[in-house]
């Protein structure tokens, strides 16, 4: 192995045989005590750390790294105290996740380190977006991820790679080629002879190094970090090494041919490098020992405050509290006197337009909301669009992303006019990524940006399923990072569109920890409520339905407002029976109210179904004894049956009928008509109301 110290001074070697063997020295005792049984399992490193410790040593201290579960030497390098490491390693509360997570499954915003999902290349996209972010803020910084070579067969790493170079982002992907996952070796994992190549294949430059000598990748780093940020461009790392121990301890080796390990073992990382310090005189064999001691004495002595730990005492309202982040004043609206009350009382109905397309009276249209401003009527899709461009204005760390959404105004032409007022760096079309721009968009959040993705329908956030439900979700609840990200989801059928382009999908989010789900029917509450998603700190999807775009109006205050997100909405009292609804849902039973006025009906709008008005729920069952649930959702695993199954539990005494659900059939939604049609819930909502009655 040829060391290169180039301008490196001796003391900057050391320092660096010293970062090198602290990892190493720390997996072996972590070997001890994983026999032991004081930790439950370890990831192995051993003979990959120069890579760790190279790049880590290479960047600034604030820069975003973006490690695995080998990278140790990230972790240590970004100087975090191994006592608080140990304890993490130990599921202790007071490690870095509360016991929530495994051991590198975690990060630190202090010590700009975001850990991995299991998942292998989502943390690549996340890197996107902090890359994006620096470059934004026209700083010179790189942000580095990385990635196995079995991580590069996922459809994440084209997505990063490509998401990367199409946005010229100073991020450095780090591939190390370890030669098997798990136990699949690289013949069966790939067929290119360098993955380094690939880079070409995205218009970026990609080298492949020796990840065993320390020097080179610390030098290696040190000059493409400077490539990245001159060029403000992506550049991609293979870097060769091996893996000396199992996937994790209880693999064990079988798979791995012995002569293999007898090769690599003559390219062990320090081995080598002490080597090269000795006969360069730059270390003597007792300063190694001096080195080797100092560390052995401070793991030692870290290990000893990383075992004072108390016993875990589970504390549930503390599990559930950490879910969310707590609002604070930075994200609240400057104004929030909106006089919800007030207008209600002047305008009446108008505030509950339906698809008959009622005109307000001159004096709905001159009601003043609040302290100075007017209502003026405006369609669905205009109430969004104004939410979207006063929150620009008032938020200039607001990002918007999505498919064609800048100059062409995006697929209903919400955002039309926006990159003329905003600009592109503001308003960004995307490549058709949906993975990678939601990864980006919490890439951006740990940056302290605020974006907002549209995904351009609904149906198209099955591919970006897993960055939505394990890392936006998941990530406060894992290590106190909140996801300030909003996706925006065009839903819902009576448009014709067919199976792709019309399905409910809602419930899939609402059964997710740590997500928060809103629905608004009236072009006053999808203001309110669009703006009240991008002020909360959390992931929120917003479900906009499509059909409502266009046909339906209201008045809408011209002021920046919120609607409460967790709040329902009384549309209608009534005594005779209760219907739950949210979406179209809500004009759907307007409408079949005004139809039959002999049938006193209370509507409740959920608003939000993620958290549940439960308090509103409660009171609006209790107002009739007589509940239907209402949505366009099939019925098999609709958020009905959730609904439906609380109110049994908590309202039973109250109840004069069972709790009965309208939904749309429990098919794909279908392109024809007349059978889409048949498929909505509209169509047996009749039936549905007179069993209900009849009961």
């Amino acid at each position: 192995m040829n060391f290169d110290k180039k301008n490196l001074s001796d003391q900057e070697l050391i320092t660096l045989y010293k970062d090198l063997l602290l990892p190493r020295m720390i997996e072996e005792k972590m070997l001890v005590l994983l026999r032991q049984g004081k930790i439950s399992k370890w990831f192995s490193g051993i003979g990959q750390e120069a890579i760790a410790v190279g790049v880590t040593a290479a960047l600034q201290q604030d820069e975003w790294i973006f490690p695995m579960h080998r990278n140790l030497g990230v972790f240590t390098g970004r100087k975090m105290p191994l006592s608080k490491l140990f304890k993490q390693w130990q599921g202790n509360k007071d490690g870095y996740s509360k016991g929530r997570e495994r051991s590198f499954h975690f990060g630190s915003k202090e010590h700009y380190v975001c850990g991995m999902i299991s998942h292998l290349g989502p943390q690549l996209a996340i890197a996107d977006g902090v890359s994006l972010a620096y470059k934004l803020k026209h700083q010179n910084k790189v942000s580095v991820a990385f990635t196995g070579e079995g991580g590069t067969s996922e459809g994440d790493f084209h997505e990063a790679l490509n998401v990367a170079a199409v946005w010229d982002l100073p991020v450095i992907f780090i591939i190390e080629n370890n030669g098997y996952g798990l136990s699949t070796p690289v013949s069966e994992q790939f067929r290119c002879f360098s993955l380094a190549d690939k880079a070409k294949g995205y218009g970026m430059e990609g080298i492949r190094i020796d990840g065993n000598n320390i020097l080179e990748v610390y030098d290696t780093i040190k000059g493409v970090r400077e490539y990245c940020i001159n060029n403000q461009k992506p550049y991609l790392i293979e870097c060769m090494t091996f893996r000396m121990r199992g996937h994790e301890e209880a693999s064990g080796v079988k798979y791995v041919p012995p002569e293999l390990f007898t090769l690599w073992e003559k390219k062990d990382p320090i081995k080598n490098y002490e080597a090269y310090l000795l006969n360069e005189g730059i270390l003597t064999e007792q300063s190694v020992t001096n080195i080797r001691n100092e560390i052995k004495e401070h793991i030692e002595a870290e290990l000893v405050i990383g075992n004072q730990s108390a016993p875990i005492h589970p504390d549930t309202a503390e599990e559930v509290n950490d879910l969310y982040a707590v609002k604070t004043t930075d994200d609240r609206p400057p104004t929030t006197d909106t006089a919800i009350e007030i207008r209600n009382k002047k305008v009446g109905r108008f505030a509950k337009m339906t698809t008959d397309n009622r005109q307000p009276t001159t004096e709905a249209q001159s009601v003043v909301h609040g302290p100075s401003s007017m209502v003026t009527e405006k369609r669905f899709v205009d109430a969004i669009s104004d939410a979207l461009k006063q929150s620009m204005q008032l938020h200039p760390n607001l990002i918007l992303m999505g498919q064609d959404i800048a100059a062409y105004g995006g697929a209903f032409k919400i955002t039309e006019g926006f990159v003329q007022q905003f600009g592109k760096e503001r308003v960004r079309n995307t490549p058709i990524c949906e993975s990678a721009i939601v990864g980006a968009a919490l890439g951006l959040s740990l940056e302290g940006y605020k974006a907002i993705m549209e995904m351009q329908f609904a149906d198209f956030v099955t591919v970006g399923f897993n960055q939505i439900i394990n890392n936006l979700a998941k990530i406060h609840y894992r290590w106190g990072q909140n996801a300030d990200v909003v996706i925006r989801m065009p839903t819902g059928g009576g448009v014709g569109a067919g199976p792709f382009h019309s399905q409910s999908n809602e419930a899939w989010f609402v059964h997710t920890p740590g997500l928060k789900v809103v629905y608004p029917s009236t072009p006053e509450d999808s203001k309110g409520l669009l703006i009240a998603a991008i002020n909360d700190p959390n992931p929120v999807l917003y479900f906009e339905h499509k059909a409502l775009y266009r046909s339906i109006s209201g008045l809408v205050p011209d002021d920046y407002y919120e609607t409460e997100i967790g709040k329902a909405r009384t549309v209608d009292e009534g005594d005779d029976i209760t219907i739950i609804t949210y979406g179209a849902g809500v004009h759907w039973a307007m409408d079949y109210s005004a139809k039959h006025s002999n049938i006193s009906i209370e509507i409740l709008d959920l608003r939000t179904l993620l958290p549940l008005d439960y308090d509103a729920i409660k009171k609006a069952v209790l107002k009739t004894g007589k509940v239907l649930i209402l949505h366009e959702d099939t019925l098999v695993g609709g958020i009905g049956g959730e609904i439906a199954a609380w109110i049994s539990e908590n309202c039973f005494a109250h109840l004069d009928a069972p709790v009965m659900r309208c939904a749309s059939l429990d098919t794909p939604i279908p392109f024809n008509i007349e059978l889409e049609k048949n498929f909505m819930a509209y169509s047996r909502l009749e039936e549905t109301i007179e069993r209900l009655l009849n009961y």
